[in-house]
């Protein structure tokens, strides 16, 4: 084979290489500490500093501390719990959970509490692999091969994906003999794992990490009981209906019952909505708002509109406001740090307006709403709808500031109920490897910006830190003062989502920035089986985003 040319993009080194290098004897060249170092972009693809370098290439450090890095961080960490886990727990198992804060809640896989002392065992015992500083390899397995070996080791969840599968050949990870299905690359030894604590939660225990951004330390733990509870509800209800991980899910696909189970999954969601109706209708003499907020493609407006009928079958009358009617203008919108009008941050609202309106209409007063033309980018105060509270009437507002109190800051918090609204997924891959509630998002926002924004993969991906990052500064810090919250996440929308993503993610190029997050999505929705979207209920909050719902927008 002939001499490989690879470019290193930070430093604008190119140097000669025999084909078949491993990356990670060329680290010297990207000029960062190895232990900075999570990964590596190959011609804008994520790969581990153990791959081996194939083609003429330009490549760039991904940092521990990067999104990518934290993310890649994190995973190393799961996978080293699931080897200590085989000593401490050697007859049973972990299965991990949903992300709180800065951390994965784990349980034992029979669903007995550990004992105690047993957690901080299997944390000397991850210090311990730490300490060893052992390689993290991958490698291929023949198709057979790897189906009976996760059989072997008790990993039947795994097993039961790869059954559905058709690949000659699986890429797996191995450290000290413990061998996992390749979900995305990992570290490239265990001695980078220097910042991490587990502590017993409810009936089981948290794997803590450091935050994105955070460096190398871990923030003070803050419980979420009410997020927790309705994620642990929605996890049981999957044991109890046998769809928690997506090996089950596909085998509902492939005999062909998956409808029931969309049906079961719909009425499941209408239920919870339904409780939260009647929470609010239990308060009704106090309450005389309701605000809902979440992080994008959460489904706000489809569980604002659903709350709504709810609210109607228990007797009361809401009249739903609209926050993007209450811009400033584009002449008075605060800018961000590069300049550009800052359109998600609180002070791009008329707050005082909003507040006046607000207590005009709790004394009793008729009101008429702004409309804001986004054409143009102005606010008329006249010539909207007309609207007074009278007997049994409730505000409805929806926006993503919505659980700031600063936001309807002269109106007492004892008026206001507060709904979070998250898609909090309760599928797994198998039994230690999670699916992220972002990913779950970012692919309805992408399906939805293609449907009715005419926007690409790469654009919706290209925005998608920046979302996140308003999400970290005007929603995350307010959920926990919310009254109750609502998963918006259906079992089966990844499979369905996967019939609009998979030809937009395969129109982004390896000459676009995008590419490595669009590979990653790629081999993320190849573990799921295809559903037809014919099949999704036209009251669905999945239609707010694949289109014709029910409802109007």
């Amino acid at each position: 084979m002939s001499d490989l040319q690879i470019h290193f993009i930070n430093t604008k080194k190119t140097v000669t290489c025999a084909y078949g290098t491993k990356a990670a004897t060329l680290l010297e060249h990207l000029n960062i500490p190895a232990e900075e170092l999570a990964a590596i972009k190959v011609n804008n693809e994520i790969r581990p500093l153990g791959t081996s370098l194939l083609m003429n290439a330009s490549v760039e450090p991904v940092l521990v501390d990067s999104h990518e890095g934290a993310m890649i961080y994190r995973r190393t960490l799961s996978f080293v719990l699931s080897i200590a886990a085989q000593s401490i727990f050697p007859q049973d198992g972990v299965y991990v959970g949903q992300s709180l804060g800065n951390s994965y809640y784990y349980t034992l896989s029979s669903g007995d509490k550990p004992k105690d002392g047993d957690v901080e065992k299997l944390s000397q015992e991850m210090n311990k692999i730490v300490k060893e500083n052992l390689l993290i390899t991958f490698k291929y397995l023949a198709y057979e091969e790897a189906v009976q070996l996760f059989k072997d080791y008790k990993q039947k969840d795994t097993a039961l994906l790869l059954e559905q599968k058709s690949s000659p050949r699986i890429k797996v990870n191995e450290c000290k003999g413990f061998m996992d299905i390749y979900i995305q690359p990992l570290l490239f030894r265990t001695g980078q794992l220097s910042v991490f604590e587990l502590m017993p939660y409810h009936d089981g225990f948290l794997l803590r990490y450091p935050g994105v951004g955070k460096g190398m330390k871990l923030e003070p733990f803050v419980d979420e009981p009410v997020f927790f509870n309705v994620y642990n509800d929605y996890k049981n209800w999957g044991k109890i209906i046998g769809v928690r991980v997506v090996g089950e899910l596909n085998a509902r696909i492939t005999n062909r019952t998956f409808l029931e189970f969309i049906r079961i999954a719909e009425a499941h969601q209408a239920r919870n909505m339904a409780d939260i109706a009647n929470q609010i209708h239990e308060r009704r003499k106090d309450i005389k708002m309701v605000l809902i907020a979440g992080p994008s493609s959460s489904g706000k407006t489809t569980s604002a509109k659903r709350l709504e009928i709810e609210l109607m079958v228990s007797g009361l009358k809401p009249i739903a406001i609209s926050l993007d009617d209450y811009y400033r203008g584009t002449a008075e919108t605060p800018k961000d740090e590069k300049g550009e009008p800052d359109y998600e941050c609180l002070e791009a609202l008329d707050v005082p307006y909003l507040n006046k309106q607000l207590q005009a209409l709790f004394r009793g007063e008729e009101i008429s709403l702004p409309v804001y033309d986004f054409k143009t980018g102005t606010r008329k105060e006249t010539g909207g709808r007309k609207i007074k509270l009278e007997k049994n009437n409730i505000l409805i507002v929806e926006g993503i500031h919505g659980l700031n109190d600063a936001l309807t800051h002269s109106i007492d918090r004892k008026l206001k109920f507060k709904v979070y609204i998250s898609a909090l997924t309760q599928l797994n891959l198998d039994d230690h490897n999670r699916i992220p509630t972002s990913d779950n998002r970012l692919l309805r926002r992408m399906v939805r910006d293609s449907q009715f924004r005419g926007m690409s993969a790469a654009g919706t991906i290209k925005m998608w830190p920046k979302v996140q990052a308003g999400e970290r500064k005007h929603i995350f810090p307010f959920q926990g003062s919310s009254d109750t919250a609502f998963n918006s996440a259906l079992d089966y929308e990844l499979s369905v989502l996967k019939y609009y993503a998979d030809p937009l993610l395969r129109a982004v190029k390896p000459s676009n920035v995008e590419y490595a997050e669009a590979v990653r999505l790629l081999s993320f929705l190849e573990n799921f089986m295809p559903i037809p979207p014919q099949y999704v209920p036209g009251t669905s909050i999945l239609r707010e985003f694949i289109g014709d719902s029910e409802f109007k927008y």
